[in-house]
C-alpha cells in the first residue's frame, strides 16, 4: 500500500514545531525555577504562567486557571454548569468532542447551523423567543471554527453578548485557534467586550506551542473560577506543573511569537495547496477557504455516502473525518479535512487519491 496520508488530525507536523525552542524553555524552567517546576503546585495552575495569561486578557489572576489542555477546561465548566436535561446550544457543526461530552452530562444539546460568518444568530434568538428553549450555556468556536474553519462576524458577536445578557446564558468562547490566522484582520474576543459577566473563555498552547505539551485554560468570572478551582482540587490536586513552566518560559523568552509565524506561513501554504489540488482533482466539490487554522470543511454531491468514502480512500491510504462525527445527523456528503499535519506535495498526493476514491464509487466531475 501507498504510504498514509491523514487528513484527520489536527495537530501541526513536526517540522512546523519548535523543538529547539522548546528544549530552551525547559532547560530555563528547571534552571529558574525547580521547586515550582517539580513541585504538586497548586489547583489554579502554575502562577508565573497564570499571571501570564492574565496580562494577556487584561484580567486578574484570580480569573483564569489553567488547566491539563482546553478539554480539561471543557470538562471542568461542563461538570459546573450542566445537568441531565439543561437545554445547551451548540454550533452545527461543532466539535465532535465537545458533543460526546454534552451528549455523555444528558444535555439537551439544541444545534444551532453554522453559516460561513458564525453562528445562525437569528436562528438562535428564535429558539429561545419563539420555541421557548431557555439555555444554560452556549458554546460557540470563534475563530477558524472546528471543523468547519469559519469565523464569527463581529456583528455576530455583538449580538451574541447581547442575547446572553437578555436571556442570562453563559456564552462560552471556546478559542484555541485565535492565533492561527495567516491573513485578514483580527476580532476583538468577545470576553473583552463582555460588559455583563456573560463569558467564559477557553484557549490552549497546543496549536501554538506542540500538541503534547497539553495545557489549556479557562477565563472568566471570578466567582465561576473559584468554584472550578475546587472541581480540580478534587480531580487532581494540581495540573501538570512541569509543562506549565516549559509553556511559561517559552512565552516569555520571545519563542513564542516566532513560532507562531513558523505554524502560520506554513499553514497559508498548506491551505493554498488544499485549495488548489481540489479545484483541480474535485471541481463539484464545495467549500469556503479558511484564513487561519488548521481545519476546512467541504460538501460533496449530495449522492456522495461519506461512510463509503471513507473506506474507499482508506484503501488508498487518505484518511479524513466523516461531517456526520459533528452533527447530530444529516451532513452524509460532508468531510472535514485537516491540513495542518501535511506538506504541500502529500496534500496535493491526498486529494489525487481521494479523487480516485470518488470515482471509484461512481461519483466525477
Amino acid at each position: 500500500m501507498a504510504s498514509e496520508i491523514s487528513f484527520a488530525r489536527g495537530a501541526p507536523s513536526l517540522d512546523i514545531v519548535d523543538v529547539e525552542g522548546l528544549r530552551e524553555a525547559a532547560q530555563m524552567a528547571f534552571d529558574h525555577d525547580p521547586a515550582g517546576t517539580t513541585a504538586y503546585g497548586t489547583s489554579v495552575g502554575y502562577v508565573p504562567l497564570r499571571e501570564w495569561i492574565a496580562a494577556q486578557h487584561g484580567v486578574d489572576a484570580d480569573q483564569v486557571l489553567v488547566t491539563n489542555g482546553s478539554m480539561q477546561a471543557d470538562a471542568f465548566l461542563f461538570q459546573l454548569l450542566v445537568q441531565p436535561g439543561d437545554a445547551v446550544v451548540v454550533e452545527s457543526p461543532t466539535y465532535d468532542r465537545t458533543l460526546l461530552n454534552l451528549r455523555q452530562r444528558g444535555a439537551d444539546v439544541q444545534m444551532v447551523e453554522l453559516e460561513t460568518d458564525g453562528i445562525c444568530v437569528d436562528s438562535l434568538e428564535r429558539l429561545i423567543t419563539e420555541d421557548g428553549v431557555a439555555p444554560k450555556l452556549a458554546h460557540v468556536i470563534p475563530n477558524f471554527q472546528n471543523p468547519a474553519g469559519y469565523t464569527l462576524s463581529a456583528a455576530k458577536r455583538a449580538k451574541l453578548l447581547e442575547l446572553a445578557g437578555d436571556h442570562d446564558f453563559v456564552l462560552f468562547e471556546d478559542d484555541p485557534y485565535i492565533a492561527i490566522r495567516f491573513e485578514g484582520e483580527t476580532l476583538p474576543t468577545m470576553l473583552s467586550q463582555d460588559a455583563s459577566g456573560k463569558v467564559v473563555y477557553a484557549s490552549s498552547f497546543s496549536k501554538t506551542v506542540c500538541p503534547g505539551i497539553r495545557v489549556g485554560y479557562l477565563v472568566g468570572p471570578a466567582a465561576l473560577i473559584k468554584q472550578i478551582q475546587a472541581i480540580a482540587t478534587n480531580t487532581y490536586i494540581s495540573p501538570n506543573m512541569v509543562a506549565q513552566s516549559i509553556v511559561n518560559q517559552f512565552a516569555r523568552s520571545g519563542r513564542m511569537d516566532g513560532a507562531i509565524e513558523t505554524v502560520k506561513n506554513a499553514l497559508r501554504d498548506r491551505r493554498d495547496a488544499l485549495v488548489a489540488a481540489l479545484e483541480r482533482e474535485i471541481p463539484e466539490a464545495r467549500f469556503t477557504p479558511p484564513s487561519g487554522g488548521y481545519f476546512m470543511w467541504v460538501e460533496l454531491p449530495e449522492i456522495v455516502d461519506v461512510s463509503a468514502l471513507e473506506k474507499a480512500a482508506r484503501a488508498r491510504g487518505v484518511l479524513f473525518v466523516k461531517g456526520t462525527d459533528f452533527l447530530l445527523e444529516g451532513g452524509s456528503n460532508t468531510l472535514r479535512l485537516a491540513y495542518s499535519g501535511v506538506n504541500p506535495e502529500q496534500i496535493d498526493e491526498g486529494i489525487t487519491r481521494l479523487a480516485d476514491a470518488l470515482k471509484s464509487l461512481g461519483v466525477t466531475a
